[in-house]
C-alpha cells in the first residue's frame, strides 16, 4: 500500500467523547500518525513495553484518491474512492498522563503499529459513506458498534476542515472517529472487523 500520511480525528461520535468523560467538540479534533504507525493486513500487533493499557478503537477509515487544498465541502466527495475498516490503538494509561499535563497525544496514539487498516473496498454509484454500518469484535464478541450517519463531523465535512490546514495527496488515509465501546486488548486477543456485515479487518495482539 502506498500512501503519504494518516490524519486522524477525535471524539467524532458523542457517544466515544462522554464514555471517556470529554466535551462534544464544536471542530474536528485532528492529530496525526506517522507513516511508521501502519500496520497492513496479516501483521500482528506487539503489545508495546511502554504500557499497560492498550485499546482498541474502530473507526471507517477513507482513502484519499485526488490532490487537494482548501476543498469546498460539496466537492469533497470527488478525493476519495476507497474505504475500509482502521484499529486506532492507543496507550490509554499515556494519553491520560499526557492530558493531564497539557501535553501532546502523539506517544500514545502514534507509535509504530498504531494504525492497523484493513482490506480497502471502492466507492461505487451505490455507496453512501454517510450510511455505512461496522462492527467489531474481539475474541468472537461483539464489542463496538458504528454507523457513519452517528458523527458528528461528516466525511465530506472532515475533508473540508482538514484540507484547510493541509494539502491532501493521493494516498492519505483519514481515520474518521470511533463509537463507544471502547477498551482494553492483551496478548493472545484477535480482533475482527465488518462494514455492511462482510470481514475487512483482522489483527491479532501478540
Amino acid at each position: 500500500m502506498i500512501f503519504m500520511k494518516i490524519i486522524c480525528v477525535g471524539r467524532n461520535y458523542a457517544d466515544h467523547a462522554k464514555e471517556l468523560k470529554n466535551e462534544v467538540p464544536t471542530e474536528p479534533v485532528i492529530f496525526m500518525k506517522p507513516k511508521s504507525a501502519l500496520l497492513p493486513q496479516g501483521k500482528a500487533l506487539y503489545y508495546p513495553e511502554f504500557t499497560e493499557d492498550l485499546h482498541y478503537e474502530c473507526e471507517l477509515v477513507v482513502k484519499i484518491t485526488g490532490n487537494g487544498k482548501y476543498i469546498q465541502e460539496k466537492f469533497a466527495h470527488k478525493y476519495y474512492g476507497e474505504v475500509s475498516l482502521g484499529i486506532d490503538f492507543t496507550a490509554r494509561d499515556l494519553q491520560d498522563k499526557q492530558k493531564k499535563k497539557g501535553l501532546p497525544w502523539e506517544i500514545a496514539k502514534a507509535f509504530d503499529g498504531s494504525a492497523v487498516v484493513g482490506n480497502f473496498v471502492p466507492i461505487t454509484s451505490e455507496t453512501d459513506v454517510h450510511n455505512i454500518a461496522f462492527v467489531l469484535y474481539k475474541n468472537g464478541e461483539m464489542v463496538q458498534k458504528g454507523h457513519t450517519r452517528d458523527m458528528i463531523f461528516s466525511v465530506d465535512k472532515i475533508i473540508a476542515y482538514v484540507s484547510k490546514f493541509f494539502t491532501l495527496n493521493i494516498g492519505d488515509l483519514i481515520f474518521t472517529g470511533t463509537p463507544a465501546g471502547v477498551g482494553p486488548v492483551l496478548p493472545g486477543d484477535k480482533l475482527e472487523g465488518y462494514m455492511q456485515g462482510n470481514k475487512v479487518l483482522e489483527v491479532e495482539v501478540k
